[in-house]
């Protein structure tokens, strides 16, 4: 039997995109599977915060190891905003072109498009608590460009590149995302912790 891990989503297509970062020797559940349905708050202002509270929630009330991850993007010019209020940043709607609209009109007084989307992944093992972080480091484009993806990703060009995230096809960026970057960590940490102490 696999170890039982249980990731802090309701989003099932994230489930199984860990699933298969992290791999077979993990038996890895979403809330829905251990009958978690409501919303875990994020009060934080920030994205280690957001997620440690998540995990620990999880632990807490349910019993499970659990991680969790939180995202954000963060613009120089903007002094790191949105960051934690990425996903509500032009009001509680999760609206992403709304969002979009707000981020390209306040930089738009900006030469400095300089921007990052970092993910934090907390975990909570055996009540010892964990953070592993991915980020990718980039630019803010003038338009939106693309129609893959979601949130961000049609003003986002990482470095190295010269298509935003939703110009690319889903295997190119998640080979590069900020989310793949933090799962392998979790994922190295997970097989050298747990597998070694069996």
């Amino acid at each position: 039997m696999g170890h039982q891990l249980v990731f802090a989503s309701h989003n099932q297509h994230k489930i199984d995109e860990v699933r298969s970062i992290i791999g077979p020797d993990f038996i890895l559940s979403g809330l829905d599977d251990i009958g978690c349905h409501t919303e875990i708050p994020e009060p934080f202002k920030t994205l280690e915060d957001n997620a440690l509270a998540k995990a620990r929630f999880v632990a807490r009330h349910y019993g499970f190891d659990c991680f969790a991850d939180d995202t954000g993007l963060e613009v120089e010019s903007l002094g790191g905003m949105p960051g934690v209020f990425s996903a509500r940043y032009a009001g509680k709607g999760r609206d992403n072109q709304a969002n979009i609209r707000k981020l390209l009109k306040e930089l738009s007084v900006y030469r400095n498009r300089k921007a990052r989307f970092r993910t934090v992944i907390a975990l909570v093992l055996e009540n010892r608590e964990y953070l592993f972080e991915g980020a990718v480091h980039g630019m803010i484009t003038e338009s939106i460009k693309g129609t893959s993806g979601f949130g961000y990703d049609p003003i986002f060009i990482p470095e190295g590149h010269n298509k935003t995230f939703a110009e690319m096809e889903t295997a190119e960026k998640n080979r590069i995302s900020h989310r793949r970057m933090a799962l392998s960590e979790l994922s190295a940490f997970l097989q050298k912790t747990t597998l070694s102490s069996r």
